[in-house]
């Protein structure tokens, strides 16, 4: 069975772009299927963020598309199709915006990009998301719904997933990166799975968190950190000496991702090496604080809108405000408003929010453009409406994507 990549590799070959510049990619569309390109955190013009139905039209089997844009903020971003369940392929890149003021501090730079798989190993995504949505008296997904309540995500994901990667490996045949003792590393870490949150730690090694979704924070040291789907985290890490295990636990999942990271000489950890570091506290991105050239102006909201998270596993539907895609009312904001959206989960999972088009604000002044809605919790965001258009907000678990969790954000005239 062949896999879906971009270039042929997975992930794809990382783009690299400086805050300013003119970005002009053409997408050549050599698969058996209609496919987008969707540019994950980019604040970029409605025309080119990759939403068929809504801000583009499809790109055919065959057929070439060109995606120019202008790319505003420095960050760790990156891009994805925006049609079914494509991410869940193998369809993914980074793409990394360089800070022309960018101060330095560290001595390399390391991309770590996670994910879930299980293309080719006798099911297809396609597949896995027909049977989820075929029966409504069986549950297909292969996951316990009845014994993962814990803290503090709820619910695992619907899928249970034989592979879990790093950088396309495996981990009994693990990526390694080299560095020297004593080198100071940026390390932006991706989370491109489709329906898997992650606990993220290195063996012997304490992270210091800079920056989520593009944006500063004040450092923030800590053993690991839990990196939702389509979240992104950068860490500054100071290596020691020997070969250590750079480890993605999944959430409520059996199995694990790993790479190598070697400096010296020393043994090659087991695939299923268990970390203590795992035993400590995890930061949650939510308990980070932004740096103040990061935060949003404080400012009274000038209207806001509720978006409440719901459904269930049988019937397979999951919704926005009672309804899936297609059926719920859009959200209407006007251009200069600061947009108040209050997000009730109604549900017992953990869904990753995801904002096209725009960042927000979090109560406590965190940036980003996607964020954890803990179970039954509600989570306020803050947006200024700066980019005109149709913008979708949806779930990044793609399968709940899918199967309804979007509602539009419309602009409209004052």
């Amino acid at each position: 069975m062949d896999t879906w990549a971009y270039t042929d590799t997975v992930p794809g070959i990382d783009l690299r772009a400086t805050a300013g510049d003119l970005m002009r990619i053409t997408l050549d569309n050599q698969l058996p299927a209609d496919t987008t390109i969707h540019w994950h955190g980019i604040a970029l013009p409605n025309a080119v963020d990759g939403v068929p139905g809504m801000t583009q039209e499809p790109v055919r089997s065959g057929e070439k598309f060109l995606y120019e844009f202008l790319v505003p903020d420095p960050g760790t971003y990156f891009f994805h199709p925006h049609v079914g369940v494509q991410l869940d392929r193998g369809l993914y890149a980074p793409l990394i915006v360089e800070d022309p003021a960018e101060p330095g501090g560290y001595d390399s730079e390391w991309i770590v990009v996670l994910d879930d798989w299980l293309d080719g190993t006798g099911r297809t995504p396609d597949e896995v998301y027909r049977q989820l949505t075929a029966s409504p008296s069986a549950d297909p997904s292969g996951m316990d719904h009845t014994t993962m309540g814990a803290a503090p995500f709820g619910d695992a994901g619907d899928v249970a997933y034989p592979h879990y990667l790093i950088n396309g490996a495996i981990p009994a045949s693990p990526v390694a990166f080299r560095g020297k003792k004593g080198e100071r590393v940026r390390i932006r870490m991706i989370n491109a799975a489709s329906d898997t949150i992650f606990a993220v730690a290195i063996g012997g090694h304490t992270m210091t968190i800079t920056h989520t979704d593009g944006f500063g924070v004040e450092p923030r040291q800590s053993a690991g950190i839990y990196i939702g789907m389509g979240e992104r985290y950068d860490a500054i890490v100071t290596l020691g000496d020997g070969v250590f295990p750079l480890v993605a636990k999944p959430w409520g999942k059996e199995g694990q991702a790993m790479a190598l990271i070697r400096t010296g000489s020393g043994t090659v950890p087991a695939p299923d090496v268990q970390l203590a570091e795992f035993d400590r506290p995890i930061l949650q991105g939510t308990d980070l604080r932004p740096t103040e050239a990061s935060r949003l102006s404080e400012q009274q909201p000038d209207a806001s809108a509720t978006l409440e998270l719901g459904g269930q596993m049988n019937p397979y539907v999951w919704t926005i405000n009672g309804s899936p895609f297609g059926q719920n009312s859009p959200i209407e904001v006007v251009e200069g408003q600061r947009f108040q959206l209050d997000v009730v989960n109604a549900t017992m999972m953990t869904h990753p929010l995801h904002l096209h088009g725009h960042t927000f604000a979090l109560p406590n002044g965190l940036r980003k453009d996607t964020v954890l809605v803990p179970p039954m919790g509600t989570t306020a965001l803050q947006l200024q409406a700066s980019n005109p258009g149709v913008w979708a907000v949806h779930c990044h678990n793609i399968y709940h994507a899918e199967a309804g969790m979007m509602i539009a954000l419309n602009y409209r005239q004052n």
